[in-house]
C-alpha cells in the first residue's frame, strides 16, 4: 500500500501547511451517522476528530468526508481529509489515531495530498454495497451488519429490475423526502444483484448519490424479489418522479460505503472491496 507524498503535496508542506487524506472504516451501528451531532450524541466525525487532535499536538482540527453516511450505516472505504501545521510521518497519523479511536472505527491508510484535493468535491465516483441475509431464521452473527429478511428473494428478477436504473436519470422517486440536493439527476454506472451463499448483495456505483437513494433502491428490489411487485414496477417508480410511489426504505444495517474514486493525479492507496466478510468475493463489475 503506497503512502508516497506527491510533488504538489511536498511543495505545500514546505510552506508549513499539510493536507492529509485518510482511509477510514467503521461499523455504524453505535453511531448517529458520520456527521457531527448535537452535544451528547455519538458520531464517527466526533470520535475521529478527537483522536486526531491527540496526534495534532492537542490542536483541534476539522475533517471533511467523501460522504456523510446515516445512522447505523457502515463504511469500509470512507475517505476524509484535514489540514494541519504539525508534521508527522503518515504512519503516525494512522496508528496514532487508531490508538485513541473506539474499536469499531479504524484508520486504514494516511497520505499527504495537495491543497486542491477535497474528499467530497474531488471524488468522481462512489460505490456502495447493500447486503441482505435471506433465510427463515434471523442470524445471530452479523445481526447489525446485514439486513435480514425471512422471505426468499428471486435474484434474477431483482437483477432484471435493476437494469432500468442504470444510466443518467431523475431519481426523485428514490431519494428521501428531506433530501437537500439541488438536482435529483444522477448517473448509475453499474447496479448488480448477486448471491453469495445465503447473502444477496446489491452492488451499485454512481457519480454521486442522493439521500437514502441506495436504501430506497434496495427497498424496491427487495419487494420485487419477494414477488410483491412485478419486475416492471422499478421502471414505473423511476418514471413517476414521486417518492410516494417508491415503496419502503430498506433498513440501514446492510449498507456499506465500499469505495470512493478520485482522479489518478492524487495517487491514493487502494484496498480490496469490503465488507470484510466478503473479502474473498471477486469484483464482478463491468463498466
Amino acid at each position: 500500500m503506497s503512502t508516497a507524498v506527491t510533488p504538489a503535496a511536498a511543495q505545500e508542506a514546505a510552506a508549513g501547511v499539510f493536507r492529509i487524506a485518510l482511509g477510514v472504516e467503521y461499523k455504524g451501528s453505535n453511531y448517529h451517522g458520520f456527521q457531527l451531532q448535537e452535544a451528547g450524541t455519538s458520531s464517527i466525525q466526533g470520535h475521529l476528530e478527537d483522536a486526531l487532535q491527540q496526534i495534532n499536538a492537542g490542536v483541534p482540527l476539522r475533517v471533511s468526508c467523501a460522504g456523510r453516511t446515516d445512522a447505523m450505516v457502515h463504511a469500509c472505504g470512507q475517505v476524509v481529509h484535514f489540514d494541519t501545521s504539525i508534521e508527522r510521518p503518515m504512519r503516525a497519523w494512522m496508528m496514532g489515531a487508531n490508538r485513541y479511536l473506539p474499536k469499531d472505527i479504524s484508520v486504514v491508510w494516511a497520505q499527504a495530498v495537495p491543497m486542491d484535493f477535497h474528499a467530497r468535491f474531488s471524488a468522481i465516483a462512489r460505490r456502495y454495497r447493500y447486503v441482505i441475509y435471506s433465510d427463515e431464521v434471523r442470524p445471530a452473527h452479523l445481526a447489525e451488519e446485514v439486513t435480514w429478511t425471512h422471505q426468499a428473494l428471486d435474484v434474477e428478477k431483482m437483477q432484471r429490475a435493476a437494469a432500468c436504473l442504470v444510466g443518467t436519470h431523475d431519481f426523485n422517486a428514490l431519494r428521501a423526502a428531506g433530501c437537500q440536493a439541488h438536482s435529483p439527476v444522477r448517473t448509475i454506472h453499474h447496479l448488480h444483484v448477486f448471491e453469495y451463499g445465503k447473502l444477496i448483495i446489491i452492488d451499485v456505483r454512481a457519480n454521486a448519490f442522493l439521500h437514502h437513494m441506495v436504501r430506497n433502491i434496495a427497498g424496491v428490489l427487495m419487494m420485487i424479489g419477494a414477488g410483491e411487485r412485478p419486475v416492471e414496477w422499478a421502471q414505473i417508480v423511476l418514471d413517476s418522479c414521486d417518492r410516494k410511489a417508491g415503496g419502503v426504505t430498506a433498513a440501514p444495517h446492510g449498507l456499506y460505503m465500499v469505495q470512493v474514486e478520485y482522479p489518478e493525479q492524487f495517487v491514493l492507496p487502494e484496498r480490496y472491496l469490503g465488507p470484510h466478510f466478503l473479502s474473498g468475493l471477486p469484483d464482478i463489475s463491468v463498466d
